[in-house]
């Protein structure tokens, strides 16, 4: 039954179609150190304007900040003058860039490379053609415009820590690792998977593979958790070279930017790489069957178009079908944070 006119209510079309206000409020708040700032304290507008350099009026100042404290980012005693300002839970423990909790990493790369791409949504749907800094390349040829810069690819690791860092510590309590003796994860970045594998499962040797001028970063990286000597650092193109063998593979965020010819393609690389107890999985924003829940999932599917062209995001079923039709016997799903989850694929 239809609802009546006066039943109708344009808030939902508001809010989304005007949802960039409140994501570039967000973004500019973690550009600016707010939530780092606040980390453990409390402090008035005024403190905050001086503490971040801002140039805007008195009463701009208080419309950003309540902003943030509308959308539940900030708390607050007080108003205006004699306002108060505070993180919230959620912005202490994950956007304090001191902690080890910080995902603001995919925020940070949000608000410097995405969100100006995304202007030209429009542009790819109507083209098929990628978007972003390499509109000519196509497949993840970006990372290597990316991997020129130390800074931007720290910048991008960070951002892929900050994104799947969550999902990693659910997984390392979900998955029972102690049924494998080697583990390569393909595509590692920063290596914080395979950091948080050996921490909780000793009995794992861990490889993180990737392109060469990821190395130092993934070194750093253990460095910091002081688990250097725990983890293999592996460099090469696994769209080009033989994957390191181990008993189980992952990837995360890996097959979603790639077309589905290419991901047939490494499907089948992996499961020739695999022993016969071996297993694949894929750590990604893994769509609904029905495609109709995962909206982050199929946002995400579009980002791979402004970022790829013709890599998309997956269901459940596309993963199934790939699996099977490259040998594995079976497939599993693991639901980790939010909108993520572990695809996996076993050998036998």
């Amino acid at each position: 039954m239809e609802q009546k006119q006066d039943q109708l209510n344009p808030s939902k079309i508001m809010q989304i179609g005007m949802g960039f206000w409140a994501s570039k409020v967000v973004l500019s708040a973690v550009r600016f150190k707010l939530f780092t700032l606040l980390a453990g304290t409390e402090k008035s507008a005024r403190e905050i304007k001086e503490a971040l350099k801002l140039g805007c009026t008195d009463r701009h100042v208080f419309d950003f900040l309540d902003t943030l404290l509308s959308l539940g980012f900030l708390k607050r005693e007080g108003l205006l003058e004699n306002a108060k300002y505070s993180n919230s839970a959620e912005t202490e423990f994950f956007l304090d860039e001191k902690k080890p909790s910080f995902m603001g990493g995919i925020l940070q790369m949000a608000n410097n490379r995405l969100f100006h791409h995304w202007q030209n949504l429009e542009e790819g749907l109507l083209t098929g053609e990628a978007q972003n800094e390499a509109k000519n390349d196509h497949n993840m040829e970006f990372f290597h415009h990316l991997y020129q810069s130390p800074e931007r690819l720290q910048e991008f690791m960070d951002a892929m820590s900050g994104i799947q860092g969550g999902n990693f510590m659910t997984l390392v309590k979900k998955f029972n690792f102690s049924n494998y003796k080697t583990l390569t994860d393909v595509g590692g970045a920063d290596g914080f998977l395979s950091a948080m594998i050996t921490m909780h499962h000793p009995n794992i040797e861990c490889t993180t593979f990737d392109l060469p001028p990821v190395a130092p970063v993934v070194k750093r990286k253990l460095d910091r958790m002081k688990i250097t000597s725990r983890v293999k650092i592996a460099s090469g193109d696994f769209m080009k070279d033989p994957i390191p063998p181990a008993e189980i593979m992952t990837m995360g965020n890996i097959l979603h930017g790639v077309n589905e010819e290419t991901k047939l393609m490494l499907f089948k690389k992996v499961y020739d790489a695999l022993p016969e107890n071996g297993a694949f999985m894929a750590i990604e924003n893994i769509i609904d069957n029905d495609r109709r829940q995962n909206t982050f999932g199929l946002l995400m599917s579009l980002n791979m178009l402004i970022e790829n062209g013709d890599a998309f995001d997956y269901t459940a079923n596309d993963f199934e079908t790939w699996a099977k039709q490259t040998g594995f016997k079976r497939t599993e799903i693991i639901q980790l944070e939010g909108p993520t989850s572990a695809a996996v694929a076993y050998k036998n």
